[in-house]
């Protein structure tokens, strides 16, 4: 596979995506609401719980945005957003746990109905902010009927819900990256891959002895370590699957 560098915006396209913006649109009003100067004085709280909102959604686009050129860095960037969520799970299952409250158990019939609510696929044309934009919102309408409760215990459980969900979406999405890494290799390895068949085709061209193992053009190399460190000699262009050599005249 050659090395393509192009830029990316194809998270507007993911669930993922879309509901990390309506967990960072809910915490946000959450947080106005519920996370006052009584439980905050120093409004620190309110800080990370809106941080790591934002965190999940910054790092699914960054890591998705960085896809042509690393499929590692995409995949380390979507556990970053993993871990912010989980990070923002755990101050909502302490709210509950300051009220005296329980989360809601599975079978809960408001825990189900939002588990399986299942979010449009985004329909966009060239006006993209726009459109993703009025996506999000349409898609957010969806849960309003919890996320805009006046009971904050019912909101606080809703995000857990939803805390959960998505973080399952993210898993999947690393798991996917990472068997396509194993088919495709990353951005140094196809790098390398280009950089040698470049090589190859240029040894060709130029006519360079045949290797005695398999026949493909040799390239001139110089010897690195060892009693004939210094010495040029005709490497292989198949190497390392094929370790011919040939001495330089």
């Amino acid at each position: 596979m050659g090395v393509e560098i192009k830029f990316s915006q194809t998270y507007f396209w993911l669930n993922s995506w879309v509901l990390a913006n309506i967990i960072q649109l809910a915490t946000q009003s959450f947080c106005d609401r519920f996370v006052d100067y009584r439980i905050d004085p120093g409004r620190r709280l309110y800080d990370q719980m809106t941080l790591a909102a934002r965190c999940g959604v910054a790092n699914i686009a960054e890591g998705t945005a960085r896809h042509s050129t690393s499929i590692e860095t995409e995949m380390r960037l979507l556990d970053v957003a993993r871990a912010s969520i989980d990070e923002l799970q755990g101050d909502f299952f302490n709210f509950l746990l300051r009220r005296n409250q329980l989360p809601w158990p599975i079978g809960n019939p408001d825990r189900e109905a939002i588990w399986n609510i299942n979010l449009d696929a985004p329909r966009y044309s060239n006006n993209l902010l726009h459109e993703a934009a009025r996506h999000i919102l349409q898609q957010k309408s969806k849960y309003d009927r919890w996320i805009e409760n006046q009971s904050a215990e019912i909101v606080a459980n809703t995000m857990l819900v939803l805390c959960v969900r998505i973080n399952k979406m993210i898993e999947s999405l690393i798991q996917e990256r990472l068997e396509l890494f194993k088919t495709q290799g990353g951005f140094t390895e196809n790098m390398t891959s280009t950089r040698l068949e470049a090589r190859r085709s240029h040894a060709a061209a130029q006519n360079h002895p045949e290797c005695p193992l398999c026949g493909k053009p040799m390239i001139k190399r110089l010897q690195k370590k060892g009693t004939m460190q210094g010495r040029e000699f005709w490497g292989c262009s198949d190497y390392p699957r094929c370790t011919g050599i040939r001495p330089a005249e």
